[in-house]
């Protein structure tokens, strides 16, 4: 009896320490405005899978990349210019890219970490920019000019940034990379001089299989590619219909996906889930207003602004939704703020979802102590409303977890 009782008491303190660790997490909803660097105006346009957000932030005089988390938003700084703006993160946070004005004022692509503003440099001419980033932060993709100040989609890794080709047109940029920076998803630009015409077409990019035509939506002719998903099937971006309105679309296995709008003409999506699921941007309503949106296969493209409304103060707008984390929990953007009168980037987070997953809970391509550590901090958590740590999506955190962690842990370090 003694023997159990201490037993008992053990299990006790073991718990109590374990609670005394572990975070406490908020389950409840809500919506940050992330203000300004000092100026009149900000946006967000990506988002990491623990809700660090990047985007641009004017200062009193200038424009500046930022990097927001737990409320304070941090200048990154320029490439020796007076200007900068982020566009990607890694899955972690800790790296950002996007593009800065150097001290020659021209456009350069930037990949930046631990404080240090890296310069990605050109194809050989004098500007480039970089708007997307791997899930670890090594895969950089965006446009750089050639030698003959031609701009070309670009795939950086270790110093080495390689050309993926215009596809015959007079220019090309990528916007988006899967998780392991394997897929990359590009738009080619042309000029068609018998018809006078311009017009865009969207490609998916392996290495294996170099570039891929998406195709476009019946009658349209232009087609713009901007998110893809983490393995790379699911790319989402908007094309012209053939009434000659911009339409956000989903792209899997060859089919092209019109995902409407809300009520009015046009649309345009800009970020996906890591599994393809979720899909965000912006939608005309019947008002012709631009409204930031949501979209999934079972409840198709709502407005974040009603779904949401109970978050927004009288008055306030969700205007452009940009980005979305893996697991679609975290969505940014910009908006209207009614509280300061100013265009402010946003946070919205949506609450924690359940995606299915070998065991990477932060979704930063590693299964290693730090997945290992969320599952055991969210030990007996339940609910239908849990985040990644619930790896198996049966609504508790619970020793399926776990193993699912042990059983693929080290996997892809």
């Amino acid at each position: 009896m003694m023997k159990r009782t201490a037993q008992n008491r053990f299990k006790a303190l073991t718990s109590a320490c374990v609670l005394s660790m572990m975070a406490t997490v908020a389950w409840s909803q809500s919506l940050t405005w992330l203000g300004t660097l000092g100026g009149d105006e900000s946006r967000a346009y990506g988002v990491s899978a623990n809700g660090v957000v990047v985007g641009w932030a004017d200062t009193a005089w200038q424009r500046r990349a930022f990097r927001w988390e737990n409320g304070v938003m941090q200048d990154l700084g320029t490439l020796g210019g007076l200007w900068s703006e982020a566009y990607g993160v890694s899955a972690n946070g800790s790296v950002v890219v996007g593009w800065s004005l150097n001290a020659d004022g021209q456009k350069r692509a930037f990949r930046w970490e631990n404080g240090v503003m890296q310069d990605l440099g050109t194809l050989g001419g004098g500007w480039s920019a970089a708007y997307g980033v791997s899930a670890d932060g090594s895969v950089v993709v965006g446009w750089a000019d050639d030698a003959d100040w031609q701009g070309r989609a670009f795939r950086w890794e270790n110093g080495v940034m390689q050309d993926l080709d215009t596809l015959g047109g007079y220019g090309s940029e990528a916007w988006g990379v899967s998780a392991d920076g394997a897929v990359v998803v590009c738009t080619a630009f042309y000029y068609d001089e018998d018809y006078y015409h311009y017009y865009a077409r969207a490609f998916r990019w392996t290495a294996s299989g170099g570039m891929q035509y998406l195709g476009t939506l019946p009658g349209g002719d232009w087609i713009e590619a901007y998110g893809v998903s983490a393995n790379g099937a699911v790319v989402v971006g908007w094309a012209e219909n053939a009434d000659w309105q911009k339409r956000a679309f989903r792209w899997q296995n060859g089919v092209m996906q019109d995902l409407g709008t809300l009520g009015g003409d046009e649309s345009e999506a800009y970020g996906v889930s890591a599994d393809g699921s979720v899909v965000v941007g912006w939608a005309d309503d019947a008002d012709w207003q631009r409204r930031a949106f949501r979209w999934t296969a079972s409840g198709g493209m709502e407005d974040l602004n009603l779904t949401y409304a109970s978050l927004l103060t009288n008055g306030s707008v969700l205007i452009e939704a940009r980005a979305i984390s893996p697991d679609g929990r975290y969505i940014v953007g910009w908006g209207y703020n009614a509280a300061t009168g100013r265009f402010e980037a946003f946070l919205l987070d949506t609450g924690p979802r359940c995606t299915t997953h070998n065991g990477d809970v932060d979704a930063n391509g590693c299964v290693d102590d730090a997945d290992l550590l969320a599952v055991l901090f969210n030990f007996g958590n339940s609910g239908n409303n849990l985040g990644r740590e619930d790896t198996n999506c049966d609504g508790t955190v619970d020793d399926a977890d776990l193993l699912q962690v042990l059983f693929n842990f080290g996997s892809g370090c």
